[in-house]
C-alpha cells in the first residue's frame, strides 16, 4: 500500500475512534438512546434530607364560619402559617420535597371541631410552645391552635379510635330525638346510603355507635333535640350525618334544616366505659 494511502487510513481510523469515544462518553453519560436514535437524559439523583431532629403534635380546632374549611383547604393554610412563621421545617426527600407535616382523623367540611390533629417534623429542636404561638398567630381566627407536646414516636392515627360528637338538629323535637334514640339503640342493624366515589354505598351504621343521647336545647323555632354520640372510627366511616340519616329512617322524619355537628373529643376508646381519652394527656409535660 503506498505511504499516502496508509496516512490516509490512518486519519480516517484516528477520526472514527476518536467519534466513537465521544458518543460513548455522552451516551455514559446522558443515558441510553430511544428507538428514534434520541439520547434520554440521566435525571440526577435529589439530594437526600436529613430526618426530622424533632416531632410536635398539635391539637387545633375550626370554628365559626371555618367549619366550612375542606381538610385541603386548611392544610394549605397550615403550610402558608408555616412558612409566614418561619418554623423550621424538616422537608421530604424526592424531587419535589414537602414539609412534615401528617394529619390525622379529619373532620368532615362543614362541621365544627374542639379536637383535630396534626404533627410536624422539624430540622432544629425549639420550644414547643414558642411554635404553637407564632403558628396560632399566622393563622387566620376560626382555625386556632390549642395544644401542643412533643411526639413520643409511633402513628398518631392508631391513638384516634373514636370521636365524642354533638349534633344540633332545628328540624327533630326532643320527644322525636328521644323516640328515635330508644329506637336506634334497639335495633341490631341499621341500614343507611350515602354517596361516595364509586356510587351509592349502603352499610350498616349502628355497630359504630357506642353510645347515643338525646336532650332539648334552643333551636331555631322553640326546642330542638340535641343528640350527644360516641362513634368508634373504622371502615367505612361512620359520620354523624349517618346516625341521623338512620334515626330518620326509623321515626319516618322528613330531613329539614341543616344540623350543626360538632366534634367535642376524639382520641383512644375506653371500651369499658365508653368515654374518649385525650391523645395527648400522656405527653402534655413536654410541652
Amino acid at each position: 500500500m503506498p505511504t499516502t494511502t496508509r496516512t490516509r487510513w490512518a486519519r480516517v481510523s484516528g477520526w472514527a475512534g476518536a467519534v466513537a469515544s465521544s458518543i460513548t462518553a455522552t451516551s455514559s453519560r446522558t443515558g441510553p438512546r430511544t428507538r428514534a436514535g434520541r439520547v434520554r437524559p440521566v435525571r440526577e439523583q435529589p439530594e437526600q434530607q436529613a430526618p426530622p431532629v424533632q416531632r410536635l403534635r398539635f391539637r387545633y380546632a375550626k370554628r365559626g364560619r371555618l367549619r366550612f374549611t375542606s381538610h385541603r383547604d386548611f392544610s394549605r393554610a397550615f403550610e402558608r402559617a408555616v412558612f409566614r412563621a418561619r418554623i423550621p421545617m424538616a422537608y421530604s426527600s424526592g424531587f419535589n420535597p414537602h414539609p412534615r407535616i401528617s394529619y390525622a382523623g379529619a373532620s368532615p367540611t362543614g362541621a365544627a371541631s374542639e379536637a383535630e390533629y396534626l404533627e410536624i417534623g422539624l430540622a432544629e429542636v425549639t420550644d414547643p410552645a414558642e411554635v404553637l404561638a407564632a403558628l396560632d398567630e399566622a393563622l387566620p381566627p376560626g382555625l386556632d391552635l390549642l395544644q401542643v407536646v412533643e411526639s413520643p414516636g409511633g402513628s398518631l392515627s392508631d391513638l384516634l379510635e373514636a370521636s365524642v360528637w354533638r349534633t344540633t338538629v332545628p328540624s327533630m323535637t326532643p320527644d322525636q330525638g328521644a323516640e328515635g334514640v330508644t329506637a336506634f339503640l334497639a335495633a341490631e342493624e341499621v341500614l343507611v346510603e350515602r354517596m361516595t366515589k364509586k356510587g351509592l354505598r349502603t352499610f350498616d351504621c349502628r355497630a359504630a355507635v357506642v353510645s347515643l343521647q338525646s336532650a332539648a336545647g334552643p333551636g331555631i323555632e322553640g326546642e330542638c333535640a340535641i343528640l350527644d354520640m360516641v362513634l368508634r372510627h373504622g371502615t367505612p366511616s361512620v359520620r354523624p350525618d349517618d346516625v341521623l340519616a338512620g334515626l330518620r329512617t326509623l321515626v319516618g322524619l322528613e330531613a329539614d334544616a341543616a344540623p350543626l355537628h360538632e366534634r367535642l373529643a376524639q382520641g383512644p376508646l375506653d371500651t369499658q366505659f365508653g368515654t374518649v381519652g385525650d391523645p395527648l394527656a400522656l405527653h402534655r409535660d413536654t410541652a
